[in-house]
């Protein structure tokens, strides 16, 4: 329906893989972009409770948390709690991203999907086969473990469930490194809850957030860690405060440097379908600003559905200006801001200027109400509403 909404026409499909739906939708976004079936991608999950028959099913299979907390890796973990939500992200080719001078908000490294095959039981996890499920998003991602800093765990909190994760994971970073307690984990499981076909694009919203405030946030009821795990055997430690995540310099092959913030990300569906993604963040080449000048002048767009709300724009950006909130080299991005990332009104205004000083005089001077203002033009666009609603 998105598709149809839009009017896109590359491969579109739902995916149900219960809780690792949203990973796998982003694993097999980015699988139709690395072969030129689609430019861009969407790919998300939302997890909705329409019906009571989904709390019955949980209750009926002893599956809910009996004082309604996540406990990520806490003592005591007895069940999961349902929560709701939808989240969505927009992927491009890294390459493609820059050369359109997107916001980039992280850069995905490498992606794996697995199943676990035959276990004990249907919700029983295969701790080996989730260990070479991160194992390979790591050699695709041309990551070493050492230098991830940060995992986002499937985490449901349960007395079971968590320790296989844990030893999951250790066997995949075992593979590159002996060292242990470098590695911080947490689940956003236990602040919103298990969003089931959601839970992994949660995941991912935490880490990109983390990532942007340069700040690990702790795992909520972890103050007693789960007494089955033996953190100090392996490279994690529960981030159970709120700390500053710092970009890990490390020594691979005899050389030692600082490497960007990485996490990877777990979500492991009932059943045995496994997913895990490894996200970096993305650090941007130091971009040149552009200059302003006399000879190369910017054009400042203004827009409103009146005159006098035209009137109050205009005096808005002038106190912006008069209060030193802009420097003179922010005058391109402001041109630019204005002319792309605005809604275009019915009353409009253009000014070309050369320098912050001249804008702010031709500015004045238009809230003045003078005429003649050299390079200061005025109109307005004529929607023709009657015709329109007569049609």
């Amino acid at each position: 329906r998105i598709s149809y909404l839009f009017n896109l026409q590359g491969p579109s499909m739902p995916i149900d893989t219960m809780c690792s739906s949203s990973l796998t939708a982003i694993h097999e976004a980015c699988e139709h972009l690395y072969r030129g079936e689609c430019e861009m991608a969407i790919a998300g999950g939302v997890n909705l409770y329409l019906h009571p028959l989904s709390y019955v099913g949980l209750c009926a299979n002893h599956m809910l948390s009996i004082d309604g907390q996540c406990k990520s890796f806490g003592k005591g973990g007895n069940g999961f709690v349902p929560g709701e939500g939808a989240g969505v992200v927009l992927l491009k080719p890294l390459s493609k991203a820059i050369a359109d001078g997107d916001l980039i908000h992280a850069v995905i490294r490498g992606t794996s999907i697995n199943h676990g095959g035959k276990t004990n039981g249907y919700t029983v996890p295969n701790p080996t086969a989730q260990g070479e499920l991160i194992r390979a998003a790591m050699e695709r991602a041309g990551v070493h473990a050492r230098t991830v800093s940060y995992i986002e765990a499937h985490g449901t909190g349960t007395e079971l469930g968590d320790p296989i994760e844990v030893t999951g994971l250790t066997q995949a970073f075992r593979k590159d490194t002996p060292d242990t307690g470098f590695c911080a984990i947490g689940s956003v499981k236990s602040n919103i809850g298990h969003l089931e076909a959601a839970a992994g694009i949660a995941g991912v919203g935490k880490i990109i957030l983390q990532m942007k405030n340069q700040t690990l946030v702790p795992s909520l009821h972890a103050q007693e860690l789960n007494p089955n795990i033996h953190f100090g055997q392996t490279p994690f430690v529960v981030q159970q405060e709120l700390g500053e995540w710092k970009r890990p310099v490390v020594e691979i092959d005899g050389e030692t440097r600082e490497y960007p913030r990485i996490a990877g990300i777990s979500s492991f569906g009932a059943g045995g379908s496994n997913a895990h993604v490894i996200i970096e963040e993305y650090i941007a080449e130091e971009r040149v600003p552009i200059s302003v000048t006399a000879q190369k002048p910017a054009i400042i767009v203004l827009s409103a559905k009146n005159e006098e709300r035209l009137k109050k724009q205009a005096e808005r950006l002038l106190a912006v200006m008069r209060e030193g909130q802009l420097s003179e080299s922010s005058l391109a991005d402001v041109a630019y801001t204005l002319q792309v990332g605005r809604e275009a009104m019915e009353e409009r205004l253009a000014v070309i200027a050369g320098s912050m000083q001249e804008l702010v005089d031709k500015l004045e001077g238009f809230l003045e109400g003078r005429d003649g203002i050299p390079e200061l033009y005025r109109g307005q666009v004529k929607r023709n509403k009657e015709a329109l609603t007569a049609l």
